[in-house]
């Protein structure tokens, strides 16, 4: 007989994040998604009954369940991106709830750069909002897979069979120009539970799964060991003890791909090659190693090789460039200017850049671009042409999620600019710029 514990090894993992403006219900709809597939302990249960009924309130509010932060709790509003863990008899969710303020838009990038799907509530009532459209041109920026159109609050528009469809029809039209490869769009009443765990009694006319069913059965595909293989080195073992004298080991964490002992590899972005000679993983020799996991790899050669280098299989090296052009998301209060200085951190490396460019900025609205708009504020989109200190090595974001983006920081105060992904994106239709040459780059030595 297989334990339960064989049962929930043997299932997928899906990671899921939930999106959409303030008020929508995203924090109700993740209590409920909670509470109904029996997910919640007692002890949590009676706590957000207790917090409920201090507030006046006759029912629990499953809300409370992930609105953790007091401030959370007495504006009634997500702040930052509270992460739950739960599993059904045929899944298993990482979920990330993400605030719905324009203010939090930062936040919501944070919890989809690692998600499969994305959620994206709507309130039935006021339908397809601007913050509605940047949520969709963030998971599609982010290589977001599967989106979900989550109509809420059907129970205070009759459970209008048109309001849905008018509304379905709009995102979904707007997601499929951003590139969403697959939009699923379900009526549901977070707080009364209709089309969210069961099936609604009062939405006949809808014949499509429930959230949970539509979450437990939406196909994943994340094996990263059949990507490009790529380890970010992140610290040089040289223990120089009696018993390993000799002994040099790369060590990190396997970003993507798989490793095999004998293999040729390349060190970017010196560009100098060697062959694997041994992996050394949980303190065992090993022939192979795939992502995620973490190892040291050891070289036939001695090379110089410092943390912040990538070593990569020969036959399959990305190319090393020092003007980077991506797509990125503004997520500081402070603006991003052309000629600004920043570091440019991608995996374990850390460079000094200059904004060298930005040729366009995106127009939610539209999906326009707005050409040369010499900066960037809080929450915008566009494009920029950044130019390091020396060569990095980045696959296209469409290629890998996670050696194709980079964060762009404040030197001054390690404050985090924006969010990029380099290589092409839906914004490639940004008005062609002439790139200008007049920037300033005294005191950075590139």
């Amino acid at each position: 007989m297989t334990s339960a514990a064989e049962q929930l090894s043997a299932t997928t993992l899906l990671r899921f994040a939930t999106a959409g403006s303030v008020d929508d219900g995203k924090s109700t709809l993740v209590g409920r998604l909670l509470h109904d597939s029996k997910s919640v302990l007692t002890d949590q249960l009676e706590a957000v009954t207790t917090a409920s009924l201090s507030r006046g309130q006759d029912t629990p509010d499953l809300a409370l369940l992930t609105d953790g932060l007091r401030a959370e709790r007495e504006q009634g509003i997500t702040i930052d991106v509270a992460y739950r863990y739960f599993a059904t008899a045929r899944r298993r969710f990482i979920l990330a709830d993400t605030p719905g303020h324009v203010q939090y838009t930062r936040n919501m990038v944070t919890g989809a750069s690692t998600a499969e799907l994305a959620v994206v509530l709507v309130d039935a009532r006021n339908g397809v909002v601007e913050q509605t459209r940047r949520h969709a041109a963030v998971a599609a920026l982010l290589r977001v897979p599967h989106v979900v159109l989550a109509v809420n609050k059907m129970d205070l528009v009759d459970y209008a069979e048109h309001v849905f469809a008018a509304i379905a029809e709009e995102f979904t039209s707007y997601a499929a120009s951003l590139g969403v490869p697959e939009i699923t769009a379900i009526p549901i009443s977070a707080l009364a539970g209709d089309n969210v765990v069961d099936p609604s009694a009062n939405m006949d006319w809808y014949g499509g799964p429930t959230v949970l069913e539509h979450l437990e059965t939406v196909p994943v595909s994340h094996d990263l060991a059949s990507c490009h293989a790529r380890l970010p080195v992140q610290y040089v073992i040289r223990p120089q003890t009696a018993d390993h004298p000799d002994y040099r080991g790369y060590a990190g964490q396997i970003a993507a791909g798989t490793f095999r002992l004998g293999e040729e590899v390349t060190v970017l972005p010196s560009g100098r090659t060697s062959r694997i000679k041994g992996i050394d993983l949980l303190g065992q020799a090993v022939d192979i190693a795939w992502t995620p996991q973490s190892v040291t790899l050891l070289l036939e050669d001695d090379i110089d090789i410092s943390r912040g280098d990538l070593i990569v299989p020969s036959g399959d090296a990305p190319p090393t460039t020092q003007d980077v052009e991506a797509t990125v998301c503004h997520v500081a209060d402070q603006p991003l200017t052309v000629g600004q200085r920043v570091l440019l951190k991608h995996t374990t490396r850390t460079v000094k850049a200059i904004v060298k460019e930005i040729p366009s900025r995106l127009t939610l609205d539209d999906l326009s671009q707005h050409p040369e708009p010499g900066q960037l504020v809080a929450n915008d989109i566009g494009l920029v042409t950044v130019r390091t200190a020396e060569p990095l090595a980045l696959d296209s974001y469409a290629d890998s999620r996670r050696t194709g983006s980079f964060l762009l920081i404040d030197p001054a105060d390690g404050t985090t600019l924006a969010a990029g992904m380099a290589g092409d994106s839906f914004a490639t239709t940004a008005k062609a710029v002439q790139t200008s040459d007049s920037i300033e780059d005294s005191g950075w030595d590139f």
